[in-house]
């Protein structure tokens, strides 16, 4: 009992060659089970990530995608071990990699999962050379035999991503957003990882510049055999280089699905509205088409409480019994769903819909074109009427910075004061002309 005991404290303490094989025959590179993340503690406590569970194959892309502050950034700071869990655990290669761990095993799990990050000026250290930035992570494991052997591998991974050697000397802000993103993803290749967390890499750029990171990642990819966590919002990218994709709302897993059957089949509402939230090329489609808007008022899980299920073709959906029925039923009947729909602009009941757009848009028009405490208070008018000098040079001022409506009511409060004015000294004058004849 003792010897099996010790064995799973040096099996815990490293990494095995290879990690669990899954049902479909795929071995198992990470897996989460059940994971809730908190931010803050008590009352002010902020559940980021609720019982997410997903496991993502060796040499594939595994995009999370879902609108801003969903939790996508906060799982991937988790797998690479920087956001603690509140709740259940990461496992890499079968190993737990969540909580505390061997130190042994910690350098392990640094050296394996790399990171791309986002923003590709704040990754960067501003005060060391691009050589340096590349070269740090084989200081700290010790990843060459010699300082010719350091440069050697260095000079080929700023070659790999594009740039040139004599780059290596120069700092980060020297450098364009795509070039620095090079940097940032050449000092994650040139530790060798396995996995990759790509938390939105090509969000910062360029369109013209996204095609050529995706493209060198892609290359890397496929030489070096890796397996991408790849975090984004925009589902037009996420299709053509995704192997599986998971859609997350609010920190709750909604949908996994492989990418063609996901936007084929996009079963959850959530997920529906993404899609159809895609823009089209086309303007004269884009502006008839109708956008669908996600209502989570629309599920009643006060009886029946929802999970995440199976609903074959390694199709998992969000939901109540109920609702994995219906999943299910529109599943079988094998007819691809259309998440987006282009409407008949003669349509009566677009045309209503249309009016009432255009009163939306014009009140937001009206909102931006007068400034926020363009109020038009009637107190100004009061003001005015009471000290007409005083609101006078008041609506000269808001006519100035463009307060429309607090000009017009100074200037009728000043009108009208000056009536009265008028009207008062007409008549002292008339009493004094009568009282002197």
């Amino acid at each position: 009992m003792a010897t099996l005991k010790q064995e799973n404290q040096v099996r815990s303490s490293h990494l095995p060659e290879h990690g669990p094989i899954a049902d479909n025959g795929r071995e198992i590179l990470l897996s989460l089970k059940n994971v809730d993340i908190t931010f803050g503690k008590g009352d002010d406590a902020v559940r980021a990530v609720q019982d997410a569970s997903f496991d993502i194959y060796r040499g594939e892309t595994f995009s999370l995608v879902g609108e801003s502050g969903s939790g996508k950034t906060t799982i991937g700071r988790a797998v690479i071990r920087v956001n603690p869990l509140a709740a259940g655990e990461i496992d890499y290669k079968g190993v737990r990699i969540s909580g505390k761990i061997p130190h042994a095993l910690d350098r392990e799990v640094i050296r394996n999962i790399q990171m791309v990050f986002q923003d590709p000026a704040a990754s960067l250290n501003e005060r060391a050379t691009v050589d340096y930035i590349i070269s740090e992570g084989l200081y700290n494991f010790h990843l060459f035999e010699n300082e010719a052997d350091r440069v050697r591998k260095v000079e080929e991974m700023i070659e790999e991503v594009g740039l040139l050697p004599e780059h290596l000397t120069r700092y980060p802000h020297e450098f364009s957003g795509g070039q620095r993103q090079r940097i940032g993803i050449a000092r994650a290749m040139v530790m060798e990882p396995e996995l990759v967390v790509a938390d939105e890499p090509i969000s910062a750029l360029d369109v013209s510049i996204r095609a050529q990171v995706l493209n060198l990642m892609k290359k890397f990819q496929e030489e070096k055999n890796l397996t991408y966590l790849f975090i984004a919002h925009d589902l037009s990218v996420v299709r053509f280089i995704s192997d599986r994709i998971g859609v997350i709302y609010k920190g709750r897993i909604v949908e996994i699905a492989e990418a063609e059957e996901l936007f084929n089949f996009p079963l959850h509402p959530y997920t529906h509205s993404l899609i159809s939230a895609i823009p089209i090329p086309d303007p004269k489609l884009e502006k008839n088409k109708a956008l669908y808007t996600y209502d989570p008022s629309i599920h009643d899980y006060s009886a029946d409480k929802p999970e995440l299920v199976c609903i074959g073709y390694n199709h998992y959906v969000y939901g109540n019994k109920k609702e994995i029925e219906e999943y299910k039923a529109i599943r079988e009947r094998g007819i691809p769903v259309k998440p987006i729909k282009i409407v008949d602009p003669d349509d009566p009941e677009l045309s209503i819909h249309h009016q009432e757009a255009e009163a939306d848009k014009a009140a937001e028009e009206e909102f931006l074109v007068h400034p926020t405490h363009d109020t038009g208070s009637i107190w100004y008018m009061v003001l005015s009427f009471l000290l007409p000098i005083l609101g006078l040079i008041g609506a000269l001022l808001f006519k100035k910075f463009r307060h429309t409506r607090n000009y017009k009511q100074c200037r009728k409060g000043a009108i009208a004061g000056f009536v009265v004015l008028g009207v008062i000294l007409a008549l002292f004058l008339l009493l004094l002309w009568g009282a002197v004849a």
